[in-house]
């Protein structure tokens, strides 16, 4: 380990959202969207001996209020949609003398653009990687030094030792308060579209979970738990046994995103037994993917299956999102959408999260052969979150044709009759009240409207049209007015270019072999301790 000279003041900044303009549900629900490794990022510089202040960003506050103005080092975590506002807080803090250090997501799916803003870009981060910046904490410019692990630890650090972090950020949730824990990284499954689609599953250790929830029950009377892991009871019995080993029936409720192919019915008696209250499995497409509902069939025969499946869960488990991508290449005509209707229909329970196809840079491989094929829109990273924006342009659709059928299932999705049917099927007040919520909010009718709003453009907006089709890559106005108005006074330190970036720098630097992402160990894949599945993708119980 290298030791670092002097003790360093730092700062720790986790931007959950991209905005200070949020939404009714953001302002309940953005605090417990915390990511956990800034929280293990603040314990190492603690236990090396540095002073650390830790800041989770939920919208509802001034970030650089409330950090330190006497800052050796500033790490920001960031999702992609958050990436411009992390580039503007970085410009101003290097104005000011502080080193700036960019980890999470964003880092690792576009560092060839981050390493412009920032003196470091992360990418795989353990304690040593972390020891290393704070030693040597100089400005590199003007591209940021990669620094990245051959793997991530083995183990974090337990949740006692980041309790005061975790603390921090709950004070900031007025109502409904999360904690966040994860047992495992990496995934199971190999969905394309995912950046753990090439990361090995790896459990961090079933005692750790048992330790951690026995200390949470000394500090919150009945805490709910949000289980970070991308895919949650992989080792099902493993897992249930840690938790019975620590928790009384009834003292711990929990949400946990998993797949179909998991919850069989045994394993939902359990679940309803250790107090499982929200269960977030992915359906994604009904014509791929179906190693995770656990089906071969594809079209109505899927659809009347997992409708099946969906109802059995809400038997056990009174909350259920399921979760789709909408905008894939098996996906042609009326048909997706119609059967996604019909789900619908036969599970009107079901919360439905929509995500638009959207290629993450680096994220995963498939992201190559769009780049190959000249599909990726330049949509600057503040519409990237998988509902702003589609960066990859419908191989079966065009855009009018596409955005007719979005705009058209999310009116069915979030009808008030819709609304109607999802109360009577679901049981309880608070899960009939989050999706009363979040269906009247920014996640349903919010997103009507903005999806309205883009397809009157492509009709009378040459300059979104052109710039979708791939004709300008000029940004059109509408874009740029959003991302001033997202970023609010922070847009007048927005670096110039920073608007926009490459969306084949990933191809570029592999075809030159000029930016080192990783050094992975011999004969194994790198693993990551991932807090969502994809790169921007639904966090417990969404995005905001």
């Amino acid at each position: 380990m290298i030791a670092s000279p002097r003790r360093r003041t730092i700062g720790i900044l986790d931007l959950v959202t991209k905005s200070a303009r949020n939404s009714l549900y953001g302002r309940l629900m953005n605090a417990n969207l915390a990511s956990i490794m800034p929280q293990v990022l603040g314990v190492w510089c603690e236990e090396a001996g540095h002073r650390v202040r830790y800041v989770c960003y939920t919208g509802g506050e001034d970030p650089l209020a409330e950090l330190p103005d006497d800052l050796d080092i500033l790490f920001i975590g960031a999702f992609t949609q958050a990436a411009q506002l992390a580039y503007a807080i970085s410009n101003l803090y290097r104005q000011r003398g502080t080193v700036t250090v960019l980890g999470g997501p964003h880092a690792r799916c576009y560092p060839e653009d981050a390493r412009q803003y920032f003196d470091y870009v992360l990418g795989f981060t353990d304690r040593a990687v972390v020891q290393e910046v704070l030693a040597e904490c100089a400005p590199h410019r003007p591209e940021g030094r990669m620094v990245a692990a051959a793997r991530q630890p083995a183990e974090l650090p337990p949740l006692e030792a980041r309790w005061k972090f975790v603390e921090a950020a709950l004070r900031k949730a007025p109502t409904i308060k999360f904690v966040p824990m994860i047992g495992s990284l990496g995934c199971p499954y190999t969905c394309s579209f995912c950046i753990d689609s090439t990361v090995d599953y790896q459990p961090l250790g079933f005692e750790q979970v048992s330790a951690d929830l026995a200390f949470l029950l000394t500090k919150v009377k009945h805490p709910i738990v949000g289980w970070h892991d991308p895919n949650f009871g992989v080792r099902f019995d493993d897992y249930m046994e840690a938790v019975e080993r620590a928790v009384p029936p009834g003292r711990i409720r929990h949400i946990a995103e998993s797949s179909l192919s998991l919850l069989s019915e045994p394993h939902l008696v359990r679940l309803r037994k250790n107090g499982f209250q929200a269960i977030l499995p992915g359906i994604e497409s009904w014509f791929d993917l179906g190693n995770k509902s656990k089906t071969r069939r594809t079209g109505l025969d899927k659809v009347q299956q997992v409708a099946e499946h969906v109802n059995l869960i809400l038997r056990y488990v009174p909350y259920i999102q399921t979760n789709f991508v909408l905008g894939l290449d098996t996906d042609e005509g009326d048909e997706p959408f119609e059967l996604t209707k019909r789900f619908l229909d036969l599970a009107p329970g079901a919360f439905p999260a929509y995500s638009l196809l959207s290629a993450f840079g680096r994220a995963a491989p498939l992201n190559l052969e769009y780049q190959r094929a000249n599909r990726v829109v330049p949509f600057p990273f503040t519409f990237l979150n998988n509902n702003h924006a589609m960066n990859v342009r419908p191989k079966n659709y065009t855009w009018p044709a596409f955005y007719d059928r979005l705009v058209d299932l999310s009116r069915y999705s979030f009808s008030w009759r819709a609304i109607r049917r999802r109360l009577g099927a679901t049981e309880g007040m608070i899960p009939k009240w989050m999706n009363v919520v979040r269906a009247m909010s920014s996640e349903g009718w919010g997103r009507i409207s903005y999806h309205r709003t883009i397809r009157r453009l492509l009709d009378e907006d040459a300059g979104v049209r052109g710039f979708m089709q791939g004709e300008t890559d000029r940004l059109p106005e509408f874009y740029s007015r959003r991302i001033e108005h997202d970023l609010g006074p922070l847009y007048r330190h927005l670096p110039a270019g920073a608007m926009m970036h490459d969306p084949n720098a990933y191809l570029k630097s592999t075809a030159e072999s000029t930016v080192p992402i990783a050094r992975p160990a011999p004969g194994r894949r790198a693993a990551r301790p991932a807090d969502h599945p994809r790169e921007d993708a639904t966090a417990i119980l969404g995005p905001t």
